[in-house]
C-alpha cells in the first residue's frame, strides 16, 4: 500500500503550526491551484488560487508564498545557463531538472546523460533556499525558526526534499512537503466551508509571478516559458508572439525547430519515463539533435502528478488533464506579465541579493548536482 499512497506529513505540519516558536512559510505550485477545487466539488480545471491562499492563511501559515515566483526564477537561471552552453561549447542538449520523477530515474537508468541536465534545483527547492537566506535576512527571522512547507501535485518531491544536496549551509531547503490531496484533508479538518472563502493574494517579496510561471504546471510549459526569455535576450527585443504552440499539448514527444534571431533552437519535450527513454535513446545513437529537451515524470506534467485528486475513471484521464491545463494557459493568457525576466520581484532579488545570474551566490543557493546511482 506505501506505493500506492503518498507518505502522510499533515501532522508533522500541524505540529509546526502549534509551534509558536516557529515561523511556518508555505508556498503551492502552479498545478495546485486548478485542481485542489476539484476536492470541493468544483469543476475540473477551476482557478481557486485566491481561495487557496485564504485556506493557508487561516490555517495558521506566518506567510503564503506562489512557487510560481521561483519557476519564473528557474526560467532565468535555467535560461542564462542554455545560453551560456550554446556560446560556450557546453554539454547539449541540456535537459531540464524541474521533475524529481526523472531526476531519479536519469540517475539510475540513464546516467550518462548526468552532465546534460541543468544543475538548477526545482522552483519549490530554490523558494525555500531564499526563504531561509533573503526572506530571512530581509525580515530579521532566524533562519532556525523558519519552517518552509511545499504543497505540491507531486509525490516525489517528498523524496526530493529530503536528499542531502538540498540543504545550503546546514539548513534544508525545503521541511515538509504536502500533496494537492493532504492540503484539502487540512482544509476539511480545519472545517472550512473552502467554497464560501474569499479570495486573498500570495505575501509580497515572494509572491509576484508571470503567465510563464504558471504554464509550468503542464507539459511543455517549462519549455515554452524559457522560449519566451530566451528569445527576448537572443533578439534584444520585447517580442509580442510568446505563444509556443508546437510543445504544447498532451502527445508523449514533441519535437520543434524554433527561429530566434540568427539561430534556430532544436527542442524536444518528453512526458511520463517511458517517451523519455525513448527520446533519450534516440539522442543516444544519433538520430535527434537538439539544443534543449524537456522532461516531466509524469504522463501530462505536473497536472497529472501523483498528489493530485484522483481520477477515477482512468478512461477520462486525458479529458480532465486536458481541462487543467487549459486552466493554466488561460491564467496564463490573462496575466499582466507573461515573461519570467519581465517579474519585478526577480529584478529585486537579483539587483538586492543575487548579483549577476548564474552567478557565485545563485549557484551557492539555486544550484545543485546529481549522482550515479545503481539500477534497481
Amino acid at each position: 500500500m506505501g506505493a500506492l499512497r503518498e507518505k502522510d506529513d499533515r501532522d508533522r505540519v500541524w505540529e509546526a503550526l502549534d509551534n509558536s516558536d516557529m515561523y511556518v512559510v508555505a508556498q503551492t505550485a502552479p498545478a495546485v491551484r486548478v485542481a485542489l477545487g476539484e476536492e470541493f466539488g468544483m469543476p475540473v480545471g477551476t482557478n481557486v488560487e485566491g481561495k487557496m491562499v485564504s485556506a493557508l492563511k487561516r490555517l495558521g501559515f506566518d506567510k503564503v508564498f506562489d512557487t510560481d515566483f521561483a519557476a519564473d526564477l528557474t526560467i532565468i537561471e535555467e535560461g542564462t545557463e542554455l545560453l551560456g552552453r550554446i556560446k560556450n561549447g557546453g554539454k547539449l542538449p541540456m535537459i531540464t531538472s524541474c521533475s524529481p520523477g526523472w531526476i531519479k530515474y536519469c540517475e539510475h537508468y540513464h546516467n550518462d546523460f548526468l552532465d546534460n541536465l541543468s544543475s538548477c534545483k526545482s522552483p519549490h527547492q530554490m523558494l525555500g533556499a531564499l526563504t531561509k537566506s533573503y526572506y530571512a535576512e530581509k525580515m530579521g527571522i532566524d533562519p532556525k525558526k523558519i519552517f518552509v512547507v511545499s504543497i505540491m501535485p507531486c509525490t516525489a518531491k517528498k523524496f526530493e526534499s529530503g536528499r542531502e544536496e538540498l540543504e545550503v549551509d546546514g539548513f534544508r531547503d525545503v521541511d515538509a512537503v504536502i500533496t494537492t490531496r493532504e492540503l484539502a484533508r487540512m482544509i476539511k479538518e480545519a472545517r472550512m466551508d473552502f467554497g464560501t472563502l474569499e479570495d486573498s493574494k500570495f505575501d509580497k517579496v515572494m509572491g509576484e509571478s508571470t503567465g510563464a510561471a504558471v504554464i509550468f504546471g503542464a507539459t511543455g510549459g517549462v519549455m515554452e516559458a524559457a522560449l519566451r526569455t530566451v528569445a527576448d535576450i537572443l533578439t534584444g527585443q520585447d517580442l509580442k508572439d510568446i505563444d509556443y504552440n508546437p510543445v504544447r499539448g498532451l502527445e508523449g514527444i514533441k519535437e520543434a525547430a524554433v527561429k530566434i534571431g540568427d539561430l534556430e533552437v532544436k527542442v524536444a519535450v518528453a512526458h511520463g519515463t517511458a517517451n523519455a527513454g525513448k527520446l533519450l535513446d534516440k539522442v543516444r545513437n544519433g538520430e535527434a539533435d537538439y539544443h534543449f529537451i524537456e522532461v516531466m515524470g509524469c504522463p501530462g506534467g505536473c497536472i497529472n502528478g501523483g498528489g493530485q485528486p484522483i481520477i477515477i475513471d482512468k478512461e477520462k484521464t486525458e479529458e480532465v488533464c486536458r481541462k487543467r491545463a487549459q486552466g493554466l494557459y488561460t491564467m496564463d493568457a490573462e496575466m499582466p506579465l507573461r515573461k519570467s525576466h519581465k517579474n519585478p520581484e526577480i529584478k529585486a532579488l537579483y539587483d538586492e541579493y543575487l548579483g549577476e545570474a548564474n552567478g557565485h551566490k545563485a549557484h551557492h543557493l539555486l544550484h545543485t548536482h546529481y549522482v550515479k546511482r545503481e539500477r534497481v
